[in-house]
């Protein structure tokens, strides 16, 4: 029975393919006209969102936003959120579509073809191995805050393989980042996308369409990132992401 489910996941992983890399086709060439000038870049955002939207309609991801505020606010901020599965970054476009932001990510996604175009313009690649090339990227992410955009961090840095949903721990990347510009951050949990889509070198894990369940915390606002320590919003971020994963998830 285990092959027989990790089969039907693998088949499903196949037909995710499929679909995220048609919108990418037929997306680019708008994408590109819209994103090669200063005036219109930042309208390529709303290209992410449709992005998004279509994927989850085509490959059935219905999302339950349970928000733990009055509304979602007004950015720029730094969202920080768990990390275990690659619709973490495609359903955010449309968990937050009402702010252009832009990821900080691994440098690895450059080597993909096609998704390498996307990631560079619209992003701020993060080469960890190499730190001059790290230093540029911490003065990429202060220079799009500062041009507005809101960035998109997953401070764990990788996904964790044992014990999901529980986090590995957090780097201080974001909390510095977030000291330094003063910019309010925006918790969010993502609780069940690792059972939707696990990680595709996994040949058989988990994936299947399904309702996805995300948490969007209280804005942690200008005014208490200032008054506390990078490692007290480590920890204070940690805690409000961590703290629904201990509900059980769908």
């Amino acid at each position: 029975m285990r092959y027989v489910l990790g089969g039907l996941s693998f088949l499903w992983k196949l037909y995710i393919a499929v679909v995220f890399f048609f919108w990418a086709i037929v997306l680019y060439p708008f994408f590109l006209s819209i994103v090669s000038f200063k005036k219109t870049k930042k309208y390529s955002f709303k290209i992410f969102i449709f992005w998004s939207y279509a994927f989850r309609i085509c490959c059935f991801y219905p999302i339950r936003k349970r928000i733990h505020a009055a509304s979602i606010p007004e950015g720029p901020y730094i969202i920080v959120a768990n990390h275990t599965s690659y619709l973490d970054i495609f359903f955010m476009y449309s968990i937050l579509p009402k702010h252009p932001f832009m990821f900080l990510g691994k440098s690895e996604i450059l080597s993909y073809p096609l998704v390498k175009t996307y990631f560079r313009l619209m992003n701020v690649p993060v080469d960890r191995s190499n730190a001059s090339k790290s230093t540029r990227a911490y003065l990429g992410a202060i220079k799009a805050y500062e041009a507005g955009y809101s960035l998109a961090i997953f401070p764990e840095a990788t996904f964790p393989t044992e014990n999901l949903p529980q986090m590995l721990p957090f780097k201080a990347g974001a909390f510095k980042l977030a000291k330094q510009l003063q910019a309010p951050i925006l918790p969010v949990t993502y609780m069940n996308n690792y059972k939707l889509f696990s990680e595709p070198t996994i040949w058989l894990g988990p994936a299947r369409p399904g309702l996805a369940v995300v948490h969007i915390h209280p804005l942690i606002s200008r005014e208490e990132v200032q008054a506390l320590s990078e490692k007290e919003l480590l920890e204070t971020c940690f805690a409000t992401i961590a703290k629904p994963l201990k509900i059980k998830t769908p």
